[in-house]
């Protein structure tokens, strides 16, 4: 087995947790364009994730402040899911990517950054979009400037 060393993670591993749910701000306040919340559903939004895998890396998230998947709603489940539908299908007309990962970090040991607040994570994906300047350089390439794609993702969810 092969180790992939990333010691500029440690900082955020150790670094103390204030309580602080960027996502529960985002969603009490009123500016989604600078908090880059796309969508605002019955019981959950479409947000930008600030800190992307990839360019167009979202994540939809309920408004309750819980953390587990066995805390959502049945209105919850279903509105995740068809938001998800919803999310990809925009993300195929603006951006055309080759595939998507979808998908939940619940708990820390799965590496959530967030646990304490459940989210689903969309990652456009394309062929060949991995490369090695997470590993050599600790950043990733994100094409885009993140205001640049909400203006052109934002009116498609609000059609």
């Amino acid at each position: 087995m092969k180790n992939l060393w990333a010691p500029w993670r440690i900082d955020y591993i150790r670094a103390p947790k204030d309580g602080h749910c960027f996502l529960c701000a985002m969603f009490n306040g009123t500016e989604d364009e600078e908090t880059f919340v796309l969508h605002r559903g019955a019981t959950c939004a479409v947000v930008m994730n600030r800190f992307p895998y990839t360019g167009g890396h979202l994540m939809i998230c309920p408004y309750r402040h819980i953390a587990n998947f066995s805390d959502l709603t049945r209105e919850e489940r279903l509105e995740i899911m068809d938001l998800t539908e919803t999310s990809m299908n925009i993300l195929r007309s603006v951006m055309n990517p080759q595939g998507f990962n979808l998908g939940y970090n619940l708990g820390e040991a799965a590496g959530a950054g967030l646990k304490e607040h459940i989210h689903q994570h969309i990652v456009p994906r394309w062929i060949g979009d991995t490369n090695i300047m997470p590993v050599l350089g600790g950043v990733t390439v994100v094409p885009q400037a993140m205001r640049e794609l909400y203006r052109e993702l934002k009116p498609k969810f609000d059609a």
